[in-house]
């Protein structure tokens, strides 16, 4: 059953309208529709981003310029964003992490006391192997 109210009118042409209470928020890049009834579940994705998913979500930012050519190295990146670019290569090492591990950032559902680094640093060609060596050092991954 519906956590909330749909109101559904008619008019004396036949026409029928729909009163659904929903709310348009802008969430980063993309428009969020929200339920706005008070019954209405929390989702992850309405709280704001962790540190881990806004880095993966500067990773990503970072990839596609390079992709399309808006840059050319990690060293113009790296002075765009007034940041070094160590920090840039690290970080787009989370571009080429297993599914399973991007999901769990999204969710946020890594072991407790994982870090960027545990991710980013030197990872593991083969998607297994990245999960393998993240469960082994921090523990599986939460439900």
């Amino acid at each position: 059953m519906s956590k909330f109210k749909v109101e559904i009118a008619t008019g004396s042409d036949g026409s029928v309208s729909f009163d659904v209470p929903l709310r348009i928020s802008k969430r980063g890049y993309r428009k969020l529709v929200q339920i706005t009834s008070p019954d209405s579940a929390e989702r992850p994705w309405d709280a704001q981003p962790t540190a881990m998913q806004r880095a993966l979500g500067r990773a990503e930012r970072w990839r596609r310029m390079l992709d399309s050519g808006e840059a050319t190295s990690i060293n113009e990146i790296a002075v765009r964003e007034n940041t070094d670019f160590s920090y840039v290569a690290r970080l787009l090492n989370l571009t080429v992490l297993a599914p399973p591990l991007a999901a769990a950032i999204l969710d946020d559902t890594l072991p407790s006391g994982t870090t960027i680094n545990d991710l980013a640093i030197n990872p593991p060609l083969l998607w297994s192997e990245q999960v393998s060596r993240l469960e082994l050092n921090r523990g599986p991954l939460r439900n």
